[in-house]
């Protein structure tokens, strides 16, 4: 986060962000996720989740998903909220 951007700002560039990250699966995933949490997030959780991003969709899905296990350094409390939406939300809306 660059010192001019503010909060709002930033939710809403990450909830952009989380919408197109380049394959189709996880913008869905993602998006509804953004939709729903990053508006309530804290600055840690916004910062945690912002790192997540950078770790690449074709990760971040098969993590979420359950496919594959999370790394150590991703699995937080934004991975686990990630988690349970991906199991309980997004199939049923899908």
């Amino acid at each position: 986060m660059t010192k001019e951007e503010d909060t709002i700002t930033r939710r809403k560039r990450l909830i952009h962000r989380s919408r197109y990250t380049g394959m189709k699966e996880t913008d869905l995933l993602l998006g509804g996720f953004a939709n729903k949490y990053v508006a309530d997030f804290s600055a840690a959780e916004l910062e945690i989740y912002e790192t997540l991003l950078q770790a690449g969709d074709p990760n971040i899905y098969v993590w979420a998903v359950g496919r594959e296990e999370c790394p150590e350094e991703y699995q937080t409390s934004v991975m686990t909220l990630l988690q349970k939406f991906s199991r309980f939300e997004h199939h049923n809306r899908v």
